[in-house]
């Protein structure tokens, strides 16, 4: 299969020659997402190159660490671990595999959409904090597990993937138990969103932010604790598991439209 070059002004993508149209839509969300995040955060990042893998394994030989991303992720949430970035470059599964890799559930086919949405506000993340700047060196690294429902969650809330994840939650709440606040490892790309989401519901997205661009070297409770101003943590938690129930009952699976 010939492999082409679409162009955008803040995007170049390299695709399949088949996928053009699906790449350029996919460009032109992007530069939506981009104009939306330069309202809030302090830069975005320009000149990227969007990579579209035509496989699973394809991306995963370029990218080692994708798989084992995937595979520490909880079930529910394991098919939208589909991408990665570097400095300036997101590397992703192509349009017509993305599309594949959805189910018949709602939500699913528009999640996978937004994937290098999602992985765009990764980069921004990263280029304005500076204790997690891209590519992710091992310190890095080291910082992304204990922070990954912050750099995962604000990912995914920026790049509007949350208000798609309802069903994914639901099934992630009636399968793996009581997730930890905030959310672990695991759980931190289904989860962390919707920490993120509350927040800018109580304080404003200007917080959700501010939380995305600085670790607080106390830690994520102390970061928490600011954040929601300056509420006791349990008290967080409470608001942070009723968020989550109304999101599940709102994406409760209709039982005719079960996961293929």
């Amino acid at each position: 299969m010939a492999w082409d070059e679409t162009f955008s002004a803040s995007f170049r993508a390299r695709h399949e020659t088949a996928d053009a149209d699906d790449a350029a839509r996919m460009l032109d969300s992007l530069e939506r997402t981009r104009a939306r995040l330069d309202v809030l955060f302090p830069r975005t990042v320009p000149d990227v190159t969007v990579v579209f893998h035509r496989s699973p394994w394809l991306l995963d030989l370029a990218h080692p660490l994708v798989p084992f991303e995937r595979l520490l992720t909880a079930p529910a949430a394991r098919r939208y671990v589909v991408g990665s970035v570097t400095a300036n470059t997101i590397h992703v599964l192509g349009p017509s595999t993305l599309s594949q890799r959805a189910t018949g559930v709602d939500g699913s086919r528009e999640m996978l959409q937004r994937a290098p949405d999602v992985l765009y506000a990764r980069l921004v993340v990263g280029a304005n904090n500076r204790r997690l700047p891209p590519p992710a060196t091992p310190p890095a690294l080291l910082q992304r597990v204990r922070w990954a429902w912050l750099v995962e969650g604000a990912a995914r809330f920026f790049a509007g993937q949350v208000e798609h994840a309802r069903p994914a939650i639901a099934r992630r709440l009636r399968e793996g138990g009581r997730p930890s606040f905030p959310p672990s490892l695991r759980d931190a790309a289904l989860l962390g969103g919707t920490v993120l989401d509350l927040l800018a519901r109580e304080e404003g997205p200007e917080a959700a932010m501010r939380l995305a661009c600085y670790l607080d070297p106390e830690g994520p409770e102390k970061a928490l604790y600011d954040a929601f101003g300056h509420r006791e943590l349990v008290h967080t938690e409470g608001a942070w598991r009723a968020h989550l129930a109304r999101l599940a009952d709102l994406g409760g699976a209709n039982p005719s439209r079960r996961r293929r």
